[in-house]
């Protein structure tokens, strides 16, 4: 296999950083992408690589809801002090938070190989596309959801989290099925959005570092071939278009036209089905 190259690795990026937050599922814009330009995606580079692009992707996250999260972290801090009188709010965020996350990752460590094998899978990309073409477009048809952050409760964190989960598979979005899961249980576009970003923290890291580890246990002849510059160019790009991609998306989100992502799910969908037959 050739080196990847610095062309590969900015489209791979853009891919990557677009496709994350957008819900077009970036797990399967990217087995396509890579199918495209002949890229096995086993290989040590696309292995690094990954592991590089999602934490550029992960920064994204931080810079664009800094505001955010700082606030979070100082009601956070004031509400774990002894004696504070008012409603710990942050502390019951932080709980579903953390409630969410705990279908994620035993659907994710529980069926790991599964959904390794189902990256090499055209068919199952092109069926995941349209399954979430199925959800963005029912979330249309529903009403306008108004159940606020302090009407959660810990059964809803917990299906969002299992949304996040089965958002492993190749052509699932992630930030398409946890957002489309959280209007469905009824809670206000914004609050869903925030949500399904303040979860995608923690599944982010673990899976990064488990790639991370999986990547550095490869021998030392094959780590010696990779080359850092198109990765860590291709690193930007992926956090460079993923923070304008995630403030587009909030945008979409808050004015009710995320359902419109289905009508791009569902011809790309049918085409990499077609794509998975012919090849066959």
């Amino acid at each position: 296999m050739a080196d990847l190259t610095y062309f590969q690795a900015a489209v791979l990026g853009f891919v990557q950083g677009v496709t994350e937050f957008l819900p077009v599922s970036s797990s399967g814009h990217l087995v396509i992408t890579q199918e495209m330009l002949g890229l096995p995606g086993d290989s040590p580079a696309m292995l690094l690589f990954d592991v590089v692009a999602h934490f550029g992707t992960l920064l994204a996250v931080f810079v664009v809801f800094s505001g955010t999260f700082l606030r979070f972290a100082r009601r956070l801090a004031a509400e774990l002090r002894p004696g504070f009188a008012g409603r710990r709010t942050a502390v019951m965020v932080a709980c579903l938070g953390m409630i969410a996350c705990v279908p994620t990752a035993v659907i994710g460590l529980a069926f790991k190989d599964e959904f390794e094998s189902a990256f090499d899978s055209m068919g199952s990309t092109g069926f995941g596309l349209l399954v979430t073409g199925a959800l963005l477009f029912a979330v249309g048809r529903l009403p306008r959801p108004r159940r606020g952050w302090r009407r959660i409760g810990w059964w809803r964190a917990g299906l969002v989290g299992l949304a996040q989960g089965c958002a492993i598979l190749p052509g699932i979005s992630r930030s398409g099925s946890t957002i489309c899961t959280a209007m469905m249980l009824g809670i206000k576009r914004r609050w869903a959005a925030e949500f399904s970003f303040l979860i995608a923290v923690p599944p982010i890291v673990g899976a990064g570092l488990i790639k991370l580890k999986d990547t550095f246990d490869l021998p030392a002849e094959q780590l010696g071939t990779i080359i850092w510059g198109p990765t860590l160019a291709g690193a930007t790009v992926s956090f460079v278009s993923g923070a304008i991609a995630l403030r587009v998306l909030m945008g979409l989100v808050v004015r009710d036209k995320i359902q419109y992502f289905a009508y791009y799910c569902w011809p790309l969908g049918v085409t990499v089905l077609l794509w998975s037959f012919l090849a066959a």
